[in-house]
């Protein structure tokens, strides 16, 4: 899984998903990807972008998990969560929300990780503002995403930003919740009725 995330960085789903594919039908354990030449972990993710500076980090990162735990993470997502989640973004190329993937997926904590699809979302719906960084759009989801939601709220959002709520070219007039977005409203057809649960708000 941490694998996989960081080849997700800065690429589409499909390059990504082939450069995982590639990578891990060579190499299945931290303990082989530690030893292998960086030129053929390059070689192999070389479609997922930024090939370069993925196959270091997954090196280097397979190195601390190999000799400071054993080759194995579940040491450090069975702490608590707060404590869990700095050991994570001490590892190099780890950022906020490839450790808050590791803990809401493999740790099942009841958490929201941010991707540039929630980001888009949450903003364009007015959960938070286009100023707010990573920690303030997660903490403001939180806030309104009710408990035991908040992994399914993740997979749905991303679903929506990949279908409707696009950077470029949104479908407003066929997204389903036009009527609830303040960019929507102007696209949205008179004739879809509000959700019942949305007109008593």
């Amino acid at each position: 899984m941490l694998v996989g995330t960081v080849l997700s960085q800065n690429t589409n789903d499909r390059n990504s998903f082939a450069a995982f594919s590639r990578l891990t039908s060579k190499f299945k354990t931290a303990e082989e990807l530690a030893h292998a030449k960086l030129s053929e972990i390059e070689e192999l993710i070389k479609i997922g972008g930024l090939y370069q500076e993925k196959a270091k980090r997954l090196k280097e990162i397979s190195k601390l998990v190999l000799t400071k735990y054993g080759g194995d993470l579940k040491s450090v997502l069975e702490k608590p969560i707060e404590q869990a989640r700095e050991e994570l973004l001490s590892f190099p190329g780890v950022g906020p929300k490839t450790a808050d993937i590791m803990l809401a997926f493999w740790a099942r904590h009841d958490i929201i990780p941010v991707d540039t699809h929630i980001f888009r979302v949450a903003k364009r719906l007015g959960f938070a503002e286009e100023r707010d960084g990573y920690e303030k759009v997660k903490t403001k989801l939180e806030q309104v995403i009710l408990p035991g939601r908040r992994i399914e709220a993740h997979m749905l959002l991303i679903q929506l930003g990949r279908k409707y709520c696009r950077s470029r070219n949104p479908l407003h007039e066929k997204c389903p919740i036009n009527r609830l977005c303040p960019i929507g409203t102007r696209y949205a057809g008179l004739s879809r009725p509000l959700p019942r649960h949305a007109r008593s708000r």
